[in-house]
């Protein structure tokens, strides 16, 4: 065993070395939430094993957290199912014919009640995905201001339609309208972020949903369960489990799911569509895979490339969408950059997701590791190296983050979306070189410019935002602010998402007319004078 091997190995605690305050009480799951009830799971469970392992005299052992309902056939989903198209009945009921300002109370009353969880869905975010205190920390703190800010643009999309137009002898008035029912299920990487920013849109526009927790990251929602029952009206809000190759095809094929919300792969994503019976009624709001690229000038500012570049690939362990997952470096800078960016990797501090400065942490799917050896070995295979010291060290759940260069066609670095620690690096002599792999690559979500030169930038930004959906001039991809759109070309999205779009994604435009005449003048007055319609009004939300 290495040095670093026994260093990283090192790391995982006894139990006794725990801190007390993160200390974690086994959390067995025996409850579930559908049609406004809180129901007792007595059936086969799904054990949860943290990404963290703990120091025995047996050596290291992955350490159990809990459990969840783990439903063998199809019935508790179909359950759940019946459930949504029953609080929705089809549009008329109680949630999705409720006015704008009360759906905005149970909202509020939800946020009032997610907050007193803190605590503990943080400490979930740590021990089930590996995700460090204060990047836990973080994701709930901003799915709070996100729930927020989509209120405050939800009144703001009710306030442009609280109006009537005239046009060409016709009296209109357009508001949005909800879609019906709703799959919702997130991704392991922010659990309880990603994930709200479909289910929480979705809930506002008046649609009833089923939610289906991550495979990693199932336990965190658990403590948000009463506040979904008690905020909202029965059925609006279901959860399903149960394994999600069986469970959620059944819903599919059912033709009930009206919207598909999935942040996920985009292989599961065509799967599912097609398995719908009747696919020009489903809607489909999908954020999926990104191998989002830096383009590095040979003029760039290499401190400040550095820098981003080592956030972007590196934050949480590159897992996620938008990281950076290969750098494309101008030949002449390549030597200083990579010099510079093996120093700052090495220096990152690898440590539980509790410790105090920690930037390494161990990884939450248990086949990672593997994989990213397979990949290590394959680009050395071809003629790459790992360039920092240690990089690629595996000691089960850890994987010491490595810089991997000359990478090039045909090696699985190059294409496939490693999403983990470790830095694919291109050496380009020609612009043309990046430019031809962004327009031949499946996926299309960002890409990072990175120099001075204004005239090179500008041509560069004019070719790419036809390519994909954001770039960003020296700065790492990114998916803030929220109000931002958040979508992507080719297979990395359908759909946008961020504050206002989300609301618009899953609700559809609704026009109520009438001829402009003054009997048809006179009912439409009644209407709003005497607040007989939620949809014809004029009330205007502060």
């Amino acid at each position: 065993m290495t040095q670093l091997s026994q260093q990283l190995e090192s790391l995982f605690p006894t139990e006794d070395q725990i801190p007390d305050e993160f200390r974690i009480t086994p959390l067995h799951q025996r409850d579930y939430l559908v049609d406004g009830e809180i129901r007792s799971w007595d059936g086969p469970t799904q054990e949860v094993l943290s990404p963290v392992y703990v120091r025995t005299a047996e050596g290291l052992v992955r350490k159990v957290i809990g459990s969840y309902p783990l439903p063998a056939d199809d019935q508790e989903a179909l359950d759940a199912l019946d459930a949504a198209v029953r609080a929705y009945d089809n549009g008329r009921g109680e949630w999705p014919t409720m006015s704008v300002t009360a759906r905005i109370r149970c909202m509020e009353r939800f946020v009032s009640k997610m907050v007193e969880q803190k605590k503990e869905v943080v400490n979930l975010l740590m021990w089930e995905i590996g995700k460090t205190l204060g990047d836990s920390i973080k994701e709930f703190d901003r799915t709070v201001q996100y729930i927020s800010d989509t209120i405050d643009a939800f009144k703001d999309l009710d306030r442009a339609g609280s109006r009537f137009r005239i046009e060409e002898g016709i009296i209109g008035q357009i508001r949005r309208s909800p879609l019906g029912v709703v799959l919702c299920m997130g991704p392991f990487n922010y659990p309880l972020n990603e994930t709200y920013t479909t289910l929480i849109p979705a809930i506002l526009m008046g649609n009833t949903v089923l939610f289906k927790p991550p495979k990693h990251g199932t336990l965190l929602h658990h403590p948000l369960l009463e506040a979904f029952q008690t905020s909202f009206p029965k059925g609006v809000v279901n959860t399903v489990y149960g394994r999600g190759a069986t469970v959620v095809p059944t819903l599919m094929k059912s033709g009930k799911i009206n919207v598909l919300a999935l942040i996920g792969s985009s292989r599961v994503a065509d799967s599912l569509k097609k398995m719908h019976p009747k696919s020009n009624r489903l809607r489909a709001v999908l954020s999926l895979d990104a191998k989002n690229a830096a383009v590095i000038l040979p003029d760039a500012d290499i401190e400040l490339t550095v820098k981003e570049c080592m956030l972007g690939s590196m934050s949480f362990n590159g897992q996620r969408c938008t990281a950076l997952k290969i750098l494309w470096v101008h030949r002449s800078l390549a030597d200083a950059f990579l010099q510079r960016f093996g120093e700052e990797l090495n220096k990152l501090k690898p440590g539980m997701p509790w410790d105090k400065g920690a930037q390494v942490t161990p990884l939450p799917e248990p086949g990672k590791p593997a994989y990213l050896d397979e990949c290590l070995r394959d680009a050395a295979g071809q003629g790459a190296r790992v360039l920092n010291e240690g990089g690629g060290t595996a000691v089960e759940s850890f994987v010491f983050p490595a810089l991997v260069y000359p990478v090039k066609e045909g090696m699985k670095l190059y294409r496939e979306e490693q999403f983990g620690p470790v830095v694919p690096v291109v050496p380009f002599d020609d612009i043309e070189e990046p430019i031809r792999y962004i327009i031949n690559a499946d996926h299309g979500q960002q890409v990072s410019i990175f120099g001075t030169e204004t005239a090179q930038i500008a041509t560069l930004v004019d070719q790419l935002v036809n390519q994909v959906s954001r770039v960003n001039i020296n700065a790492q991809c990114q998916r803030g602010p929220d109000t931002f759109p958040f979508t992507g070309r080719k297979d990395s999205a359908e759909g946008t998402l961020s504050v206002e779009d989300a609301l618009r994604s899953f609700s559809i435009r609704t026009v109520v007319a009438t001829k402009d005449t003054d009997p048809n003048k006179t009912i439409l007055n009644t209407i709003v004078e005497q607040h007989q319609s939620e949809f014809l009004s004029t009330h205007f939300v502060f």
